[in-house]
């Protein structure tokens, strides 16, 4: 089978990616600026929680729809409704703040709005990828896009903290809108391949059949078993996931109530997190060839929990040590997302990459909105220090179990794939 990508869609999908990363930027400042505002007004792990639960939640139901649109619709033209959407939903939201009548409901009914989107543009762009990146630059764009994704991490609780200290609430918010006007100018100077015009130039002589969404729904997850090692792997993804929430959602009342810190100590310790995956990130992208890449999907993941279990236990105001653990985490993320992303993209056929990418993500979020919900409770029960230390260390034991039980270790990741 002819490869569709080529040295000038590659060229193009560097200019599309520039300006994704802008967006980004303004979407992360904006989060952690609400994620912090609700943490600082209310210091309830319970709103906190609910918080990250709706976000979680509408972003694994619309997730399924969005991957099927992606791989039936124009992506183009997908990317930049649901873009225009966020950015205008945020000027709503600027007005609400600016005239003094938010609220924590207002507030969550955003944070899912935002999710809705997101969860539209996600496997929209990821489809694009192997459509316009040659298969053997696919695993260095990879460790590219985490890189670079580190730096934007990176900066965004930086930038969102130093803002906060300037600024109210709703001038911050402009970032997001500003951010997207600049995404849509390189957005708009691209052309996207269409599914319709990969599947002519690759299968010239097979019929386009127009299926239901329920048919194309299904034939994701067909597509998705028939890959030896896969479903293991997002089961362990799904549970680890469901691990990590309560860090997730807790981490700016963590930071402010356990160890007595302040918008800038949890930008600190945010940014080491995220220096920790810019550094793995440039490993991913100087590393050229993986042997043994099932081996090291389960090395890093073991290794990234040793993080999170340092983290949950530093000493009340360590915030070295906190940087530490969460450098760790961090470091071997990107390590073990870009061998799997490579995987997949590389076994899956170009049409139904957006099909596949947004069940496997959907699948790997199915329990994080319980996570989520749960964190708040739990927290008022165990405390956040002991319930971050359980859950990394369920984590470790779940990994290692999975690893010695089932067939995992024996699944040939570094061969070619079967639709070549």
């Amino acid at each position: 089978m002819e490869e569709f990508a080529n040295n000038k869609t590659f060229k193009s999908y560097l200019v599309f990616w520039s300006g994704q990363l802008f967006s980004l930027l303004g979407s992360m400042v904006v989060f952690f600026v609400l994620m912090y505002w609700i943490a600082d007004v209310f210091r309830d792990p319970m709103l906190l929680a609910l918080a990250s639960f709706l976000f979680i939640l509408v972003m694994t139901i619309c997730m399924p729809i969005a991957g099927v649109l992606a791989d039936r619709v124009n992506r183009k033209m997908l990317i930049v409704v649901v873009d225009s959407l966020q950015a205008f939903a945020t000027f709503i939201l600027i007005l609400i703040f600016q005239f003094g009548v938010v609220n924590i409901w207002i507030v969550y009914i955003f944070i899912s709005l935002r999710s809705m989107f997101q969860a539209f543009h996600t496997p929209t762009v990821n489809a694009i990828i192997p459509s316009m990146v040659p298969k053997d630059k696919l695993s260095r764009i990879n460790g590219v896009n985490f890189l670079f994704t580190g730096v934007v991490q990176l900066l965004a609780p930086f930038l969102g903290a130093t803002l906060l200290l300037l600024m109210p609430v709703y001038m911050i918010l402009w970032v997001d809108v500003i951010t997207f006007f600049i995404a849509l100018i390189p957005l708009l100077m691209i052309s996207i391949p269409s599914v319709k015009d990969i599947s002519k130039a690759m299968n010239q002589n097979e019929p386009i059949e127009k299926r239901s969404f329920m048919l194309d729904f299904k034939l994701g997850l067909k597509t998705l078993k028939i890959i030896p090692g896969l479903m293991i792997i997002i089961i362990l993804s799904m549970l680890l996931n469901f691990l990590l929430r309560p860090l997730d959602t807790l981490m700016p009342l963590f930071i402010i109530e356990d160890h007595g810190g302040t918008v800038g100590h949890l930008a600190f310790v945010q940014m080491t997190f995220t220096g920790g995956i810019i550094l793995g990130a440039i490993v991913t992208l100087v590393k050229k060839n993986w042997n043994n890449k099932i081996r090291i999907i389960f090395i890093t993941i073991v290794i990234a929990l040793m993080g999170y279990l340092i983290f949950s236990i530093a000493p009340k105001g360590s915030f070295i040590i906190l940087g530490l653990g969460g450098a760790i985490l961090g470091f071997n993320l990107p390590i073990m997302n870009s061998l799997y992303q490579t995987f997949v993209q590389t076994t899956v056929p170009y049409d139904k990459i957006g099909k596949v990418s947004s069940i496997d993500h959907a699948l790997s979020s199915a329990i994080s909105p319980i996570g989520s919900l749960i964190s708040g409770p739990l927290a008022l029960l165990l405390g956040i220090p002991l319930l971050l230390f359980l859950c990394a260390l369920i984590g470790i034991l779940l990994t290692i179990g999975i690893w010695s039980f089932t067939g995992i270790r024996k699944v040939d990741m570094d061969s070619k794939s079967a639709f070549e």
